[in-house]
């Protein structure tokens, strides 16, 4: 005769607890936890025998979390085949394994409904902290910031406006950057293309750009602007390189507000056989390392992502000693090939 395994039992719940006691859920948790004097001697009596005759046990894991005694953190980060997004993550990998944490990655694919849904699963976990890169305003995103949550913004600020701590570059600054190196090259020819859906990010380059150019003289009508939908931003530079050129010649200067935006334009005008001017300058934002080998013809702004890490940890350790959130603004260079 085979014998049956007995049948698991379903934990019972502080709230069945609280229910037979009659008292609150809250109640009950500072009972069990060894919190007794903001009850009176009958109802710690009545509970703590009720918790017996249940055979309740206290939820450690729960416990954990709220006394913030994880060592996880984790990273919601966008479109990991990015190299720029590849880099912070490495970084604040090494920095948080350095501080003795471990990390979790994410791809949230620049999608909110994503970024949700692991926001939802990581609280779930023994998590102490987040790091959002590139964040997008999402629901779940708003709830943890208005909770209080750990959270460190990397790259885009807070979606909502509503501050937070912050690590990135003057994007803006990057931007104007990318203009002083094209018009002290002599050059007045100059166009912009740009993700129809921008993010702040990459709103703030073009902006510093075509800013810094007004105020040289440039008049913002004669600066050649194009544009392409997509989140991946090798097809927005292929398209709106296209859209840039129908009908016009290759600028001789163009300014991309990342490296593979300027990658994805190369990319269209070697298959197309257009002619780039000898001296064009194609200046792009990021400085992946990979540009040093593959594109002599691209001048970017470098941003120091393997600093980022140090920076990240920082934040969140003053996050957790509960001070107030600030922003740290990285240095950024223009690199000239």
């Amino acid at each position: 005769m085979t014998k049956q395994k007995p049948i698991a039992q379903e934990p019972v719940s502080l709230a069945t607890v609280a229910a037979q006691a009659g008292v609150s859920v809250a109640t009950v948790s500072r009972i069990v936890n060894g919190e007794t004097r903001r009850a009176s001697a009958e109802t710690v009596e009545r509970v703590q025998k009720i918790v017996a005759a249940l055979g309740y046990r206290p939820n450690h894991v729960g416990r954990t979390l709220r006394r913030r005694e994880s060592r996880v953190v984790a990273m919601l980060s966008p479109n990991l085949d990015n190299p720029a997004m590849a880099a912070i993550a490495a970084s604040v990998e090494t920095a948080l394994r350095s501080a003795g944490y471990v990390m979790i990655l994410c791809d949230t694919h620049d999608r909110a409904d994503l970024q949700d849904e692991y926001l939802h699963v990581m609280r779930s976990q023994l998590v102490q902290g987040y790091i959002v890169v590139n964040p997008v305003r999402s629901e779940a995103l708003s709830a943890a910031f208005e909770r209080g949550d750990p959270i460190v913004f990397v790259g885009r600020r807070n979606p909502d406006g509503g501050g937070g701590a912050f690590v990135g570059i003057d994007n803006r600054g990057a931007g104007r950057d990318a203009a002083d190196h094209v018009w002290s090259r002599g050059i007045r020819n100059i166009a912009i293309i740009h993700p129809t859906q921008g993010s702040s990010a990459t709103r703030d380059r073009v902006g510093g750009f075509i800013a810094r150019l007004k105020e040289l003289g440039l008049p913002e009508g004669d600066i050649r602007q194009a544009e392409a939908p997509g989140l991946s931003h090798l097809e927005v530079g292929y398209a709106a390189a296209r859209r840039l050129v129908h009908g016009h010649p290759w600028p001789q200067g163009l300014f991309c507000p990342s490296d593979l935006m300027a990658y994805g334009a190369y990319r269209l005008a070697l298959e197309t056989g257009i002619r780039i001017p000898e001296d064009c300058r194609i200046v792009g934002v990021d400085d992946n390392k990979l540009n040093a080998w593959i594109t002599p013809w691209l001048t970017s702004v470098h941003i120091p992502y393997a600093d980022f890490g140090a920076k990240v940890v920082d934040q969140l350790q003053a996050l957790w000693a509960g001070e107030h959130p600030s922003e740290l603004l990285l240095p950024h260079t223009l690199i000239v090939r």
